[in-house]
């Protein structure tokens, strides 16, 4: 750890500007996603702000991802609206607290090296997912007020305007790093657009219109709910999903950030953090949060690679709620939805379009899948169904790999050759290999290019002794590894042992611990 702050410390004045002026910008862009997701909850503005200051705090001191950004996110808020609705905020508090104990368990079992098992079709559709949610949401800022009081799509000039403020800021972005790159161009496009407005007195929705951000700094207190269990069978269903959903959308994001920067991040680490943020924030009047892909993707396109780019952020977020938030209710809406936009498009695998046509159907409809998942539903049930569905498509094509080779050797036997892999899908496959009614007195299968791998296997050749032996016949059972050996019971008698040809592996099964 105090290497790492050795290090941390040592920055160039050109590192210095960048991950500073990066940690601006990312807490320009988070201010109206952390009220708008606190809405979504149906929780307080300063409650979505309050997780974003905090969160992002702990986690870039101490998480395993240089560079990455935690903060309130969509992905939670909408799990906790039903919480919300039915038991009220002091519920919401002592859930968050739970969530963050969940994480902390998670990293102390060292769980977090599993997140590198995801497939890559997997990782597409998350981000391409991801990509598309963070396009979609950012049409709910285009919805007012009517003279009924029920939201409505703008229309006429207001819209106009709003679009016409979007595409300058996007205009901004994209054109001034062939300009030059000594300023960030998100940055810019935020400022231009904003000092625009209010010179030209230009009217469209600002950060204001959203609620107020003004407040004080953010006060311990216990969650104000009975500590029963009767609480805790509330709770502990929506804190399971809470730290689900956080821990796969922030170990995905850091394995994105490893690919991006060719460097490699800490998941058991980075769960840690997450975990202390969620206890802490839960403490202190937050809503929680974890990894946000959209702003994490703004930090790392500005160079801001260093932990110093995350800790600006939060204290960017928090004076704006103590100091400046007269300054930053004013700045348009346009501005940050132009940011959004834009990140969208960067964060979108638009190469796997392509490559769909070209990759296995099988990686082709996961991809798909997860995305589709992904927008429609939830992330966590998007990674999790794409992980399974990853492994029966690896399972099934594993399971037809399984051969054999025929032949009869000098003593009229006939000998199986068997190839592949012997587990629990290939079973049915290699019962069907052998030919009991046409084989000969005495058959040999040969197990030295074939791997036992489960205990299904091994009740498979089991099964296969048995039915020879009912048959009248005498199968011989060569090359198979100790681990398998002491696994038979029926098919004992029936192995040919070779000390120094028989291979040496392991299968995994209870039965050997």
């Amino acid at each position: 750890m105090f290497n790492t702050l050795q290090k941390e410390l040592k920055l160039t004045p050109a590192e210095l500007k960048t991950n500073l002026l990066g940690g601006l910008t990312v807490a320009l862009s988070m201010t109206p996603e952390a009220i708008a997701f606190a809405l979504i909850a149906h929780v307080s503005p300063l409650t979505g702000l309050y997780a974003a200051f905090m969160v992002s705090l702990i986690t870039s001191i101490f998480g395993g991802r240089p560079g990455m950004i935690s903060g309130a996110a969509g992905a939670l808020a909408v799990v906790m609206v039903s919480l919300m609705v039915g038991h009220g905020v002091q519920y919401l508090f002592a859930t968050v607290v739970l969530m963050g104990v969940l994480q902390l368990l998670f990293a102390w079992a060292k769980l977090g090296k599993f997140i590198r098992m995801v497939p890559y079709p997997v990782m597409l559709g998350f981000v391409n997912g991801l990509a598309i949610v963070t396009f979609v949401v950012q049409f709910g800022h285009f919805k007012t007020l009517g003279a009924d009081g029920l939201q409505q799509w703008m229309q006429g000039m207001a819209l106009y305007t709003m679009l016409g403020l979007i595409a300058l800021t996007m205009l901004i972005i994209y054109l001034l790093p062939r300009l030059s790159k000594a300023f960030p161009a998100t940055l810019a496009g935020v400022l231009v657009v904003s000092v625009l407005t209010a010179v030209l007195g230009i009217k469209t929705k600002t950060v204001g219109d959203l609620g107020s951000i003004a407040g004080g700094l953010p006060t311990f207190a216990l969650p104000n709910v009975p500590l029963n269990l009767e609480t805790l069978y509330i709770i502990f269903p929506y804190a399971l999903i809470l730290a689900a959903v956080g821990l796969i959308e922030s170990l995905l994001t850091l394995n994105l950030i490893d690919e991006m920067t060719d460097t490699r991040g800490q998941p058991n680490r980075e769960s840690m953090a997450q975990g202390i943020a969620n206890v802490v924030t839960g403490f202190f009047g937050g809503m929680g949060g974890c990894a946000m892909i959209g702003q994490s993707m703004i930090n790392v396109n500005s160079g801001a690679l260093r932990r110093l780019s995350g800790v600006t952020t939060a204290l960017f977020l928090l004076s704006f709620i103590l100091f400046a938030s007269p300054l930053i209710e004013r700045i348009p809406l346009a501005a940050l939805i132009g940011v959004m936009f834009v990140v969208a498009e960067k964060t979108f695998e638009w190469g796997s379009l392509k490559a769909l046509r070209t990759i296995p159907k099988s990686d082709a409809l996961l991809v798909v899948g997860v995305t589709v998942i992904t927008v429609f539903t939830d992330l966590a049930i998007a990674v999790v169904l794409g992980v399974v569905f990853a492994a029966l498509i690896f399972a099934w094509n594993h399971a037809r790999q399984m051969t054999a080779s025929i032949r009869t050797d000098e003593n009229g036997w006939r000998v199986y050759n068997i190839e592949g892999t012997l587990f629990f899908a290939s079973v049915a496959n290699f019962q069907n290999l052998f030919d009991l009614k046409n084989d000969p007195q005495h058959v040999v299968a040969e197990f030295r290019n074939s791997r036992v791998a489960d205990h299904s296997a091994v009740e498979a050749i089991e099964a296969l002794a048995a039915r020879y032996q009912n048959a009248g016949k005498i199968l011989h059972l060569r090359h198979l590894s100790p681990d398998c050996l002491e696994l038979l019971d029926k098919a004992k008698n029936m192995v040919e042992v070779n000390t120094f040809e028989d291979p040496h592996y392991h299968i995994a099964d209870n039965k050997l611990g």
